[in-house]
């Protein structure tokens, strides 16, 4: 059995205590339990986990801002955002911050439990609820279609590579392994491998030495280096 680890960030500690004795009834979750005070992206780059429960109205950097850092930095982790009140305003926000879900903090464990899985299976949920919001739905059709009327193809609507995905690739042009790379950033082998994996999909390419080919040809390491 796969062990699935989540991330439990919000600020108050009933509802993390209460989703943590909820969730660990799941003998193949792994519970993270994050409070405000912690450094946040520090844990989830050392954590590596697989579903990230964020509060939208997460203080001094909100949900939505949060969220945006996490999908951007960490793609592998799935963010599951939550609200005490859902709203068509909150659902579009938390579409455009790539969440996987938008989900009442009431919810039913049963259904928090299994949208937990299907994210963790590549599957959206935020699509079933964006399919009962037809004024969402129009919204974020309107805002695409204005992307294409610009004339913007989508290579250029993708994230592009953060920082640490270009330090790890320069690392690769230099013939490091994920082991290597690993002990030189002080981070886990699985850390480096899910960056991998998204430098991959991101640059489209077969494999590491494609992906250095394709950076090298943009500018996004030195061409001095060899793969």
């Amino acid at each position: 059995m796969n062990e699935i680890t989540v991330m439990i960030i919000d600020k108050q500690i009933f509802f993390r205590d209460g989703m943590r004795q909820a969730l660990s009834q799941q003998p193949d979750f792994k519970i993270l339990d994050c409070a405000p005070d912690n450094e946040l992206l520090e844990l989830i780059e050392v954590n590596s986990p697989d579903v990230v429960l964020l509060d939208i109205d997460f203080p001094a950097l909100s949900g939505l801002q949060l969220g945006r850092k996490i999908t951007r930095r960490y793609p592998n982790t799935k963010i599951v955002m939550m609200s005490p009140n859902t709203s068509d305003e909150e659902l579009f926000e938390a579409i455009k911050t790539g969440a996987v879900a938008y989900l009442n903090k009431n919810t039913a464990t049963e259904e928090l439990v299994s949208t937990i899985r299907r994210a963790c299976h590549g599957e959206y949920p935020i699509n079933n609820s964006l399919m009962t919001r037809p004024v969402v739905a129009e919204h974020v059709l309107r805002q695409f279609q204005d992307i294409m009327s610009a004339g913007k193809i989508m290579a250029t609507i993708a994230a592009p590579l953060t920082q640490r995905e270009t330090q790890i690739l320069n690392y690769i042009s230099e013939g490091n392994s994920n082991k290597q790379i690993a002990y030189i950033l002080s981070i886990s082998e699985q850390t480096i491998k899910n960056h991998v994996s998204a430098i991959l999909r991101k640059l489209n390419a077969n494999d590491r030495t494609h992906a250095v080919v394709l950076a090298m040809r943009n500018g996004w390491i030195s061409a001095k280096e060899k793969p």
